[in-house]
């Protein structure tokens, strides 16, 4: 009976154990959704929380940063308490394959799809989640009206926006890389004996010297994605070929601008001349022209307005002795830049996000003037000191894409304005900011012809997407056109297939949709 008493009480004892510790495990391993349970994740934000983790899907192939790491991520998620599991995308059709599958993170950061994911099927309203979770977040009506939908709802605000009021009020916000620019190389415009560059005709004759004095040399090459921007606006046109411009009140397509024949001429003359490279409008990728630049093998070289200091560099680091300066921003006084932009990409809370709260308040937190510094200049103290006249005196070079981006460096942007990333710009003494502040000068912004945007599935868009493609096939052919006659009857060519491809139907949409739109802006 004793002996029964003992194995009895044994098993009731290790009965107990075992449910003890089979508790303790459970607690040890329970996490809300959100959280990683991986060893080395478990930071704890500010206000001591456990971190979460949400899924971040960044809907742009070319896109430098591909982890949340470094000082500036981590920074982020200790005041927030917020961790991103990033995804690149493989292509740009990545997004839309998700979207039809039904397969979406927590997060969606995006350009080219922002119209199809503002839909409340795969999204939640940013100003409902505000409304609940986070009243103090304030948005101002400019940036609401770009972005509210025919539903009443708006689901994202785009970064990199400013209004010429903003932009007026800040003189150190100057803008950013995304405006054009060429640099020509300095050691060379010395033997040539210091010709002076101040117009179109200016610039052109010096290409002829060079052309003349070193025929091995290519006088200009150019981004392949950027063969239009810097010499259409010297042209006086207001946008570039897929785009719109107003006159007297109406909108037109750009390829109708009365100088935008001037502009066709003026190109198929460089060509005409030898100045630029019939394979420079084929070239494979964005660094062929890079590697023309910084090898000596070319004299002038468009990019954008960072391309002098990225291009001096690269020479450097190879070893070079040369370097290049800046044109003037205007070089002609028909110069004219009209941004119409409405910003870059915006940040998506998808209805298969695991947190709207934690989502909302951590765009707040981005929104915020700590925020958006944070994300835009780096770590306070580490990488910039605030200067007392109002803008941000950098530790570093921000030309210098290799830190920049190893840093993270304002790529975390998923909430940001032009402003501030228009003060990353400013860098007293550099070229870059001297070109920037000339492009101020000569800016004027449009943000309601911006949007006038054709919708997925839609009629407008499939004419305005069967007219673009038209238009980049044949504009080659105006370019290399062999007389100027020739590129005159190719540019008539392309208006007439274009009209007969439904532009006049096109234009009057884009029209009815201006006077709607424009009136949100009064």
């Amino acid at each position: 009976m004793n002996k029964f008493r003992s194995k009895k009480f044994l098993f009731l004892s290790l009965a107990v154990m075992l449910v003890l510790s089979l508790l303790a495990a459970c607690s040890q391993n329970t996490a809300d959704p959100g959280e990683s349970n991986e060893p080395g994740n478990e930071m704890s934000s500010n206000s001591g929380e456990k971190v979460k983790e949400l899924s971040l899907f960044i809907d742009a192939s070319w896109y430098p940063v591909k982890e949340w790491k470094g000082s500036i991520a981590e920074k982020i998620t200790e005041k927030t308490g917020i961790k991103l599991k990033v995804t690149v995308a493989t292509d740009d059709k990545q997004l839309p394959l998700m979207i039809a599958s039904g397969d979406l993170p927590d997060l969606v950061f995006t350009n080219a799809n922002i119209d199809r994911m503002s839909d409340s099927k795969l999204s939640y309203p940013w100003n409902e989640l505000i409304e609940k979770y986070a009243p103090e977040f304030k948005i101002d009506n400019t940036r609401i009206a770009i972005h509210t939908m025919d539903d009443g709802n708006f689901y994202t605000v785009r970064n990199s926006f400013a209004t010429q009021e903003e932009m007026a009020q800040n003189k150190y916000a100057i803008g950013n890389d995304g405006n054009p620019g060429i640099a020509v190389r300095e050691d060379i415009l010395k033997e040539l004996g210091n010709p002076s560059i101040q117009s179109l005709d200016d610039f052109t004759k010096v290409l002829g010297m060079v052309k003349e004095k070193y025929p091995d040399m290519v006088p200009l090459i150019i981004d392949k994605d950027w063969i239009e921007q810097y010499f259409i606006q010297q042209i006086g046109v207001e946008a570039l070929m897929d785009g719109w411009y107003e006159q007297d009140g109406e909108i037109e397509y750009a390829i109708k601008h009365p100088k935008m024949l001037d502009y066709f001429k003026f190109m198929n003359s460089l060509y005409r001349n030898g100045y630029i490279l019939a394979e420079n409008f084929a070239h494979a990728n964005d660094q062929i022209d890079d590697q023309y630049a910084t090898s000596g093998k070319a004299f002038a070289h468009s990019h954008t307005v960072n391309v002098a200091d990225m291009d001096n560099i690269a020479v450097k680091k190879n070893g070079g002795a040369y370097t290049f300066k800046m044109l003037p921003s205007a070089l002609s006084s028909d110069a004219k830049s009209v941004s119409t932009g409405l910003g870059f990409a915006g940040t998506f809370i998808t209805k298969k996000n695991k947190d709207p709260e934690a989502s909302i308040k951590f765009i707040e937190y981005l929104a915020s003037d700590e925020g958006k510094k944070l994300t835009m200049f780096g770590v306070e103290g580490e990488h910039w000191t605030w200067n007392e006249e109002g803008y941000p005196n950098l530790n570093y070079d921000p030309s210098d894409s290799e830190f920049v981006n190893s840093n993270g460096i304002k790529w975390w942007y998923l909430y940001n304005d032009g402003i501030t990333e228009g003060m990353l710009g400013y860098v007293p003494g550099t070229q870059k900011t001297q070109a920037l502040m000339e492009r101020k000068a000569i800016t004027i912004y449009k943000p309601e012809i911006g949007l006038i945007q054709t919708q997925p599935d839609s009629e407008e868009k499939t004419i305005k997407t069967k007219i673009d493609e038209m238009i980049k096939n044949e504009k080659v052919k105006i370019y290399l056109s062999k007389t100027e006659e020739e590129a005159i009857a190719n540019y008539e060519n392309m208006i007439k297939t274009a009209e007969s491809m439904g532009l006049q139907k096109l234009v009057g949409w884009a029209n009815q949709t201006y006077q709607k739109k424009k009136v949100l802006f009064k």
